[in-house]
């Protein structure tokens, strides 16, 4: 025990000492003035502009959806009472599961407790399936794909990021006999960019290969219905396994997966993250069901995020502050230093009001650290101006080049 303690001691001194340890930043969300929150800063209760929530659309706030939770807690209970093979299934996750199978065009879908989950325990079962299993992982792909990935028996290959020639290298290269599974992601949430989905499914297609789709930083907000970019581009029904989040753009909580009826099937029987799981609480079903059947005609919202994305964007351009390339509605904003990333992050909270998420490393690499904005369609151009005032001020006392 001695030796253990000692050994996390070492471990958190060493984390602090390069400047990525993590504080948690004691926020309290209020649903009437979102995304304006309220924190105490030296005493005093202040209003903060937050701008790192994942909260994409402010659905979490949205009446309509608080509705829907309250209503199915009322209903139904605190609780799921079980797993959903033991008492933990209402009529309310089969509609949220058939909502979201039609929200993707595809035979059926699978709830889990959360987007982490989703992925490693779906990535797992898959990779577990047949002998000799070859996985192509992007290489910025999500710590969950990682883990589903890394804990699997299958023989794992790296492509550089969005690389198609590297991908197709490394699928040329491989057993042509061997089963084998490309697994990506849509919109990459630290860097801001989005996968050629369908160049992608053209190598997989060539090569005999699954696909492998992570849109959780898609779903709710691209394509006519908010099906993700695999909808806008037209490409959803080639796609093996396409995995979301409820937790994001919907503003509730959970994951999930969509896919064919046999696929999904297969998971829901053999993936022990799933299997022995307690059922998402009817609330956050409720919830979550409403939210996706408002978004999904509710073009305006979406339409309004993004025209705030570029907006934003081109606020930061014209200050001349070092806005990371985004064709995303993330605006990542590059700092390039731990320390001083911190220290940005905390100066715009305690002096100025506003609030955006430190992201170090393991987060994105060494060198690379940033301040990730996300603006929402309840953000104003006010709070923008403001918002670059802030940072332009912060830059400039800190002796800091804004380029």
């Amino acid at each position: 025990m001695t030796d253990f303690i000692t050994h996390c001691q070492a471990h958190l001194a060493d984390i602090k000492a390069q400047g990525r340890y993590r504080h948690f930043t004691p926020l309290q969300r209020e649903a009437s003035t979102f995304p304006v929150y309220r924190m105490e800063i030296g005493g005093e209760t202040r209003p903060v502009t937050v701008w790192s929530a994942n909260d994409y659309l402010g659905m979490g706030v949205d009446p309509a959806v608080i509705a829907g939770g309250r209503d199915a807690l009322e209903h139904l209970g605190a609780g799921a009472g079980g797993t959903r093979n033991i008492g933990g299934t209402s009529p309310l996750h089969d509609a949220l599961e058939a909502e979201l199978a039609s929200l993707h065009g595809r035979e059926a879908a699978l709830l889990f407790s959360s987007g982490f989950v989703s992925n490693q325990a779906t990535l797992n079962a898959i990779l577990r399936s047949l002998p000799g299993f070859i996985c192509f992982s992007d290489e910025k792909n999500h710590a969950s794909m990682i883990a589903g990935i890394k804990n699997s028996p299958a023989t794992c290959h790296v492509f550089r990021h969005n690389d198609l020639a590297h991908l197709e290298a490394l699928l040329a290269a491989a057993p042509a006999d061997a089963p084998k599974l490309i697994a990506f992601e849509s919109v990459y949430s630290m860097d801001a960019d989005i996968a050629p989905i369908g160049a992608i499914c053209d190598l997989a297609d060539k090569y005999g290969a699954l696909t492998y789709l992570d849109e959780v930083h898609a779903v709710g907000m691209y394509g006519p219905t908010g099906g993700g970019v695999s909808e806008r581009d037209g490409v959803a029904h080639r796609l093996t396994i396409i995995e979301g989040t409820l937790a994001k753009a919907f503003g509730a909580h959970g994951g999930y997966v969509a896919g064919d009826a046999v696929v999904i099937d297969f998971i829901r029987s053999t993936a022990p993250g799933f299997i022995f799981t307690t059922s998402l609480p009817p609330a956050v079903v409720g919830a979550a069901l409403t939210s996706i059947r408002q978004i999904r005609r509710d073009d305006a919202r979406r339409a309004t995020l993004f025209a705030n994305a570029e907006l934003l964007k081109a606020k930061l351009d014209a200050a001349g502050l070092p806005r990371m390339p985004s064709v995303s509605h993330i605006v990542p904003l590059m700092i390039r230093d731990a320390d001083l990333c911190r220290e940005v992050s905390r100066l715009l909270l305690e002096r100025h009001g506003h609030y955006a998420t430190p992201i170090n490393y393991p987060t994105v690499p060494r060198g690379t650290e940033r301040l990730r904005l996300t603006p929402t369609p309840l953000h104003t151009e006010a709070m923008m101006d403001d918002l670059i005032a802030a940072l332009t001020a912060i830059f400039a006392a800190l002796g800091r080049q804004a380029a």
